[in-house]
This record gives structure tokens, sequence and C-alpha cells, in this order.
């Protein structure tokens, strides 16, 4: 029997209800879809840049101190070096001092050999023989009646034996000490090497893992400070024209005051009121003030003429520097010798106030005295700043003043 019912219509029938329809599905499937991504993605989630100049300025800090760390191991790495390089000739010339006494005692023992055979020849090894021939004659010259059986010559022939064997064990001796403390410089080079690598690495590795927006970022951070730096020493330059202006007028009043009735100058020994201290502004040809600002004047036009240079550890010139070797360069072409490390050269020459430093001066930075610049005035150095960086002026107030250090 048919049905009296009338047949319902299909939502999905008629094309707008189809197309609101797919629509639906369409949505639906894109939010379980999302849902199930978010779901997979969950656990494993991609890692987040960083947000907010304050996490960037730790990544600035965490670099920072694993350059200054690199600059400690630099440090540790040129005194090491230092050290082979002067063991390595210390053992150089202990083996060939115990070659040329080997020859001397080999020399010996022939002439030893000389009487032995000669007596051979007469009629047979006898005594005296056996003693010329003896591993040690000392034996042989505690009994007399022995002794008295050698002519002077035999004498003297065993006695020089004796004493360039003896020479000898002491020089083979002094020569094995010397290699074995080559070898622990040599090591101490090694370690300090792989720390200087392994620090700069890992500096390498967190710039690395930044996003070209944070590396702007970063960079921004750095021009700020920068700049901050360059500020105080143009304050720095300012209080230094006013200290010279003072001291100008100081010796204008010391001059005017010892000037007699008659016009002509009273005693004026000492000169101004830095009373001959170097670079203080004495008056007087000849003085310890002109001698160290010649010194200092051909150092820095050294310095200055290095300027581009790239940053390299280790390094002494003349294509590349480290802090320390670009100091010690530039004063050696001033005729002075500066050691090799920060730590050194820290401890040469006069302490002097960063109020009073003079262009040529040594300025010291941070705790540990991992870094050194030298003085150009105005509150500014040259100086071989960092990996990746070259000989450049820079505010000495970019980083802590340890120390500073007139040198010469």
């Amino acid at each position: 029997m048919a049905s009296h019912r009338k047949p319902r219509t299909s939502v999905l029938t008629s094309p707008g209800s189809r197309r609101t329809a797919v629509g639906l599905t369409t949505a639906a499937l894109a939010s379980v879809t999302l849902l199930a991504q978010s779901a997979q993605a969950a656990p494993s989630a991609p890692r987040p840049t960083l947000e907010g100049a304050e996490q960037l300025e730790e990544v600035q800090q965490k670099v920072d101190s694993l350059y200054r760390q690199a600059e400690v191991a630099t440090q540790k790495y040129n005194a090491a070096k230092e050290s082979a390089d002067h063991q390595q000739e210390t053992v150089n010339d202990l083996l060939d001092a115990a070659a040329h006494r080997a020859q001397k005692m080999n020399d010996a023992r022939r002439e030893l050999g000389t009487f032995a055979s000669a007596q051979y020849r007469g009629g047979g090894v006898n005594p005296t023989a056996r003693l010329m021939l003896a591993e040690d004659p000392q034996q042989f010259f505690d009994r007399t009646h022995l002794m008295e059986r050698l002519t002077t010559r035999q004498q003297q022939a065993v006695a020089d034996y004796q004493g360039q064997a003896a020479a000898a064990a002491r020089q083979r001796a002094e020569a094995t000490r010397g290699l074995e403390r080559l070898q622990a410089s040599q090591e101490s080079l090694k370690a300090s090497k792989r720390s200087v690598q392994q620090k700069l690495a890992e500096a390498r590795q967190l710039l690395s893992r930044l996003t070209a927006q944070e590396k702007a970022r970063l960079a921004e951070l750095e021009r700020r400070k920068e700049a901050e730096a360059q500020r105080k020493a143009e304050e720095e330059a300012r209080r230094q024209q006013e200290r010279e202006r003072q001291r100008e007028r100081e010796r204008e009043r010391q001059q005017d005051g010892g000037r007699t009735d008659d016009g002509h100058s009273g005693d004026q020994s000492g000169g101004g009121t830095d009373g001959g201290r170097p670079g203080g502004g004495t008056g007087g040809g000849g003085s310890t003030g002109d001698a160290y600002s010649t010194k200092a004047e051909k150092a820095l036009a050294f310095a200055r003429s290095q300027m581009g240079k790239p940053y390299v550890w280790g390094a002494t010139g003349p294509n590349s520097y480290d802090c320390s070797g670009l100091t010690q360069a530039a004063w050696k072409a001033a005729g002075v010798e500066l050691p090799r490390t920060t730590w050194d050269q820290v401890k040469v020459g006069e302490r002097v106030a960063t109020n009073d430093l003079q262009p040529g001066d040594l300025v010291f930075f941070y705790n540990d005295i991992s870094h050194v610049g030298m003085y150009i005035g105005g509150g500014k150095m040259i100086h071989a700043p960092k990996p990746g960086a070259s000989v450049r002026e820079e505010s000495i107030y970019y980083m802590p003043v340890y120390g500073n250090v007139r040198p010469a």
C-alpha cells in the first residue's frame, strides 16, 4: 500500500542548502584539523623568539662574558707560549752543551785508550792499563802503590776523564729536567688554546640562535652602550681641558710671583704644581715629562698605523693583534720592552689615576685584568677589542677600568 505521507525534502537537495551544508562541514573539518595540529604540536613547540630588551641584554651579557673568558684564556695562552719558547731555547742550549761535553769525554777516553794500547804492545795489560780502562778509576786511585806507577801525564788524563764524565752526567740530568719543564709548558699551551676555542665557539653558537630581528635589536643595544661610553669620554675630555687650563693659570701665577722687583726671575726650581711628574705639564726642556711624551708619541703613531687590522687571539703582529700584543708592539716601536701578558704589563712602570692619564698610558680593564688599551686623550684609547673586531679607537668607559700604568 502506497504511503499517504508526502516525502520529506532533504536539506541537501536544494543548491542553497548544499552550499550551507558544505560551508558548515568545511568549518567543522578546519576546526578539527586545527585542534589536531595543536594537540600534535604541543609536545614539541618551536623555539620561541626572545621577547623584550631584558632577555636580549641577558644574551649580550652572556656573549660578553664568554669573550672575557676567552681573553683570560688568551692571556694564559700568551704566558704559556712565552714560557714554552723560553724553555725551548734553554733545552736547545742544554742539549748543545751536553753534546759538546760528551765530545770532550770521548776525547779523554781516547787519551786513556792510547796509554792502555801502548802498555799492551809492551807486554800485556798490566794493572796500570786496567786502571786506564776501568769504569770507575777512582777505586784504583785509593791504592797508593798503583798511583805510584802512573806518570804525571797519565794521572792528568784519568782526572780529566773523571771530570768530563761527571760534568756530562750533570748536563744530561739538567737537559732532562729542561725537557720535562718544556713538556709541561706545552701542555699548558694546548689547554689554554682549547679553552679559548671553546669559549669563542660558545659565543658564536649563542649568537647563531638569534633571529634576524633579535640580532638587529642586539645591535641597537650595543650602539646604546657605545653611545653612553662616548658621552662619558666627552665629559672626561671637557674635564681634562679644564684641568689643563687650571695648570696653565697656576704656572703663570708662579712665574709672575717668582719675578723680583728688578724684573729678574727668582728661584723657580720644581716648575709647576705637578713637581716634574711625567706628563704633568712641567716646563723646561729635557724634563722627564718631555722624554715620556716623545716616547709616547712614537708608540701612539705605531698604534694608529695598525688601526683596521683584525683582532686575533695570541697575535703580536704585524698583520693582526690581541690586546696585549698591540700594546707590546706599540711601545717596542718607541724603544720600550713590555712583557707579553696584561698581568705582567700592569706591573711595569708607574701607576697613575684615571684623572691623571696622559697619551701613551696603558689602561687595564676588569678585575681579572684581562684587557688593555693605550690612552690617546679625551677619554679615549686605541685597542684591539675582541674577535670579529679590528684595532680601533674607543671610549675607555666602554668597560670597567681596573687601573692605569705609565710604562716609561
